[in-house]
């Protein structure tokens, strides 16, 4: 079997392929575990038996058994500012570009932040933080972003017969034909002109996004002495991807054009799973969204539709920690589901978003997830969904848990966005600051 994968979509071929499900009616009947149930099997009946008792309860199962446990220690990070223009887009943004570097060491680990800012907005202005799959140029045709340096598959390697299953890498300076090449997905200046600034760096920046990728990123910092390989319960890349989430808001915190208190961190299929995990460790994330995440994301892993459990620790072992691997065939017996993810994310706004044609990601079972996390908002004052039945095409649910499918792939769309910002108007009261016509705000739809 191999896997393959582009922009964070994942082919299969081979065997395991074939033992996907796609057909509703052959789910095998599941049990959630309660989110609002002791480890001893006392039921959680407050608020504060939730924070003290239970949320904990919850994350460490998640250290222990899925994404494994994030170092409490603290790299020795510092940022560096390299260039801003105050004229970028044609007057419409300042755009910040900063170097971010996890050691002392120079040469080693770091990331390049992009940074937008809605140009004459009055005061600090909410962000979006995303981490990106290709590097920051992809993101807009905009001559001004630094061309940095991407990790690419190596087509000969590839093709040589004697590598067999092993796909080698190499690392280069981005092209400068890649300039935009996924302006698609983001649609800068409506996020702008709706009065937010956005964010994001190059996942691989963080760890390459491969088998053995580790040595080039930040998790051999964090190694004991003479440890060379990851422990039973060390984090993965997925990890390793959330902290660097943490790191981009570290800096975001000391921007004086940035409201620290109104970031929204967002991710897509597999940076999807990881601003999930970021936001359940990371309370600073004020709306965590979640878009096409599926299995190890927002997907309930008890159902049997789509990938699987066994497909991530087959295709990408590098992504959790090695405890995670039991559960292949035997995902009754893991302790949590993802609706528990969710509720990690409690009183916090979180948004999860499905596409009809992207049943890899079983947007039913993102869903059920989002049903069952409601439990937990509703403890605590907030709003679940407040229905158990799917809505149809473009009718978004938005409570404290929000919720959309729309037609189409998996992808991140236009209108994927136009629900984030709207959820995110929603949370923040930015619908009513517009109607005062702030330049450089949102403007009346």
């Amino acid at each position: 079997m191999r896997a393959f994968y582009f922009l964070g979509v994942t082919v299969l071929a081979g065997t395991l392929a074939a033992q996907i499900n796609y057909d509703e009616s052959k789910v095998a009947p599941y049990t959630l575990p309660d989110p609002l149930v002791l480890a001893s099997g006392t039921r959680v009946a407050s608020a504060s038996v939730w924070y003290k008792q239970r949320r904990p309860e919850i994350l460490r199962l998640f250290e222990t058994h899925v994404y494994g446990r994030t170092p409490a220690t603290h790299a020795r990070t510092s940022f560096t500012v390299v260039s801003v223009d105050k004229n970028a887009l044609g007057g419409k943004a300042i755009r910040k570009q900063v170097r971010v570097h996890f050691s002392a060491e120079k040469d080693g680990p770091k990331m390049d932040l992009l940074v937008y800012v809605p140009a004459g907005a009055r005061g600090r202005v909410p962000v979006f933080l995303d981490a990106n799959f290709a590097g920051n140029h992809t993101l807009n045709k905009d001559p001004g972003i630094r061309l940095g340096e991407v990790w690419v598959r190596d087509e000969a390697s590839r093709n040589d017969p004697r590598a067999k299953e092993l796909v080698k890498h190499v690392r280069q300076v981005a092209k400068e034909e890649a300039r935009g090449s996924t302006a698609s997905r983001w649609p800068l200046e409506e996020i702008l002109a709706r009065g937010y600034a956005l964010a994001t760096f190059c996942y691989q920046d963080v760890e390459p996004d491969f088998a053995g990728g580790m040595r080039y990123g930040v998790r051999p910092l964090f190694f004991r002495a003479a440890q060379t390989e990851p422990g039973p319960e060390d984090w993965g890349a997925i990890g390793a991807w959330a902290w660097g989430l943490s790191r981009a808001a570290d800096y975001l915190q000391t921007d004086k054009d940035i409201d620290a208190k109104k970031i929204v961190v967002m991710g897509h299929s597999r940076l999807g799973k990881t601003a999930l995990w970021a936001g359940a460790q990371d309370a600073r994330f004020a709306i965590v969204i979640s878009n096409d995440s599926g299995e190890g994301g927002a997907a309930l892993s008890r159902r049997n539709f789509g990938e699987t459990v066994k497909v991530l620790n087959t295709s990408f072992p590098h992504w959790f920690c090695a405890n995670y691997r039991q559960y292949s065939d035997h995902v009754d017996r893991l302790p949590v589901d993802q609706h528990m993810l969710l509720a990690l994310i409690a009183p916090r706004p979180v948004y999860v978003a499905s596409a009809v044609e992207d049943r890899w990601a079983d947007p039913r079972g993102e869903f059920l997830a989002a049903v069952a996390a409601g439990k937990v908002y509703e403890l605590l004052g907030k709003q679940g969904l407040g229905t158990d039945q799917m809505p149809g095409l473009h009718q978004p649910i938005m409570k404290t848990i929000g919720y959309h499918i729309r037609a189409g792939k998996h992808d991140v769309t236009t209108y994927d966005w136009e629900q984030y910002l709207t959820f995110a108007d929603q949370q923040f009261g930015m619908a009513s600051r517009a109607r005062h016509g702030a330049k450089g705000r949102i403007a009346d739809r």
